[in-house]
């Protein structure tokens, strides 16, 4: 089997960041999977729940890079390789895994996939997608409050204390490292041009 390629989308929360990936692996077809960065949030089982809350989920201490290397390593070597499990709503992680298919390209997202020379190095194509924070932080407090039990306030109050300070400082400067910058809604032109420069890495 040739060696796996790795294509990184990378952005502000509520960029669309997951639509882009999802959208990529649906055009590449069974030749693809899709690896989110958010399932290697840290476990924090350890901790009571109101101090799992205090968390600064938007920092990238908050990954659990070692355990994200090693999946990537058994990918590149053509191993089977088993991804975590995260639950949003209690900040831990299944005791349970699922299995990573053994394909020729995998679609990552994440908001720091850029952050770390050592990823960088081992991406085949990254695409950095901008939006207007506006737009971010309201598909934020309808994604949050639909899928991770939260309140419309408290999306609200960690946006402005958190995800946006945390993304100026640490997910913004990424757009100098990606080879593809595009803008959300993205265009059917520019998505055609991605999408082609996807199957020529």
């Amino acid at each position: 089997m040739n060696r796996c390629r790795f294509i990184a989308v990378t952005g502000g929360s509520g960029s669309g960041k997951s639509w882009l990936a999802g959208a990529l692996c649906d055009w590449i077809g069974s030749e693809a999977a899709h690896l989110a960065l958010d399932d290697f949030y840290h476990d924090l089982g350890h901790l009571p729940p109101a101090a799992r809350a205090k968390v600064n989920f938007d920092d990238p201490a908050a990954i659990d890079w070692e355990a994200l290397s090693e999946v990537l390593g058994h990918l590149e070597r053509g191993a089977v390789a088993r991804l975590p499990i995260y639950d949003f709503s209690s900040h831990t992680r299944h005791q349970e895994t699922r299995p990573m298919p053994q394909v020729r390209f995998i679609v990552l997202d994440g908001l720091w996939l850029l952050h770390h020379a050592w990823l960088r190095d081992k991406l085949a194509l990254s695409v950095f997608v901008d939006c207007p924070v506006a737009e971010r932080l309201r598909r934020r407090v309808a994604r949050d409050v639909q899928t991770r039990g939260r309140s419309p306030e408290s999306v609200q109050r960690q946006f402005a204390e958190h995800v946006q300070p945390m993304h100026e400082l640490f997910v913004e400067p990424q757009r100098r490292w990606a080879t593809h910058c595009v803008t959300s809604p993205l265009p059917e032109q520019a998505q055609a041009d991605l999408f082609a420069a996807c199957l020529a890495t």
